[in-house]
């Protein structure tokens, strides 16, 4: 007991350490890359009227004015002591703008997940089952128009025929500041269909083949041979060992949904990260930019690291591995 414990604990350090280095080496492209686009944030601030005086003044004022290295310095600085630093346009803490945006993105990932599950892995299992047939065709090519189409090309799809000619859900936004629980969700039903839909694709593909890896095996030749039903077989032996892969593509997919978020969000008009993100990027808001894009990373190590942990839940052959 105790060597699984300790066993647990180095493995537990080791991924630690590995979130660690990811999340360096993100901050570092990020910071990077957000000042190599073309643009001066100060100049986009002060508009066109502004003097090459003010602009300098004003980087100097944000510290823009200083080398790269020690820009750099100074934010890991803010961001030891729990601070994403302070939004240039908005004049706000990122940390504070990134929490009021969170909930519209954490519910649509969240719906659309519900949306992906609840069609690709039943898909995926019913192909593998019927490997062949005109039904896994029809779900292997349904799989591959999800892979292709554009979110936002689907999105408009739906907004025409749901919202504008059928009238059954709201066209864009997230209600009004008083709206209730059940009014925001319902603002949400296009966005996570679309989301929700074209995700199921990835899903759908991964139960599969996973599904068909495992009816092949020889305990489930000798589950048959034994008289079980065919629905045992499948969803009491199949299943359970298909798990493992699934689990993976299910985290995948709700840190994309997470981060990914931008067009879906951008066509409905909805308040969350996605949103704020692209508003940032037009306006050279670089803390927002940086802010952001490290808590979505941040989201995916984080998720990355509880599939781990499911994975030993999931299969016991792993804690002794």
């Amino acid at each position: 007991m105790g060597g699984q414990a300790g066993s647990f604990l180095r493995w537990l350090s080791s991924r630690a350490a590995g979130m660690a280095l990811v999340l360096m080496l993100v901050s570092v492209m990020v910071f990077v890359l957000t000042r190599a686009a073309a643009g001066d944030p100060m100049a986009v601030l002060l508009g066109d009227s502004a003097t090459e005086q003010d602009i300098a003044a004003a980087r100097t004022l944000y510290g823009l004015d200083q080398p790269m290295v020690v820009q750099y310095a100074y934010w890991l600085g803010q961001l030891a002591q729990g601070n994403l630093g302070q939004s240039i346009f908005l004049q706000m803490p990122v940390g504070q703008a990134l929490l009021e945006r969170a909930e519209p993105t954490l519910w649509l990932a969240l719906l659309s997940l519900l949306v992906a599950v609840s069609i690709g892995v039943p898909a995926g299992i019913a192909a593998a089952v019927w490997r062949g047939s005109g039904l896994d065709q029809a779900v292997s090519a349904l799989a591959m128009v999800g892979t292709s189409m554009p979110s936002f090309w689907a999105g408009l799809l739906l907004i025409q025929w749901f919202a504008v000619q059928l009238g059954w859900f709201p066209a864009s936004g997230y209600g009004p500041p008083d709206a209730t629980l059940l009014e925001r969700l319902h603002h949400l039903i296009l966005p996570a269909l679309v989301l929700g839909t074209l995700n199921s694709a990835l899903i759908t593909r991964f139960a599969r083949a996973s599904m068909l890896d495992v009816l092949g095996e020889d305990y489930i030749r000798t589950a048959r041979s034994k008289g079980l039903g065919e629905s045992a077989v499948i969803f009491k032996h199949a299943l359970r060992n298909a798990l493992v892969p699934l689990l993976t593509v299910i985290g995948l997919t709700l840190a994309l949904l997470i981060g990914g978020a931008v067009v879906t969000e951008t066509v409905f008009n909805l308040p969350g990260l996605g949103n704020l993100v692209v508003r940032a990027v037009l306006r050279r808001d670089y803390p927002v930019i940086q802010g952001a894009l490290l808590v979505i990373a941040a989201v995916y190590v984080l998720i990355n690291f509880t599939v781990d942990v499911l994975y030993l839940l999931v299969d016991p052959r792993l804690r002794h591995a």
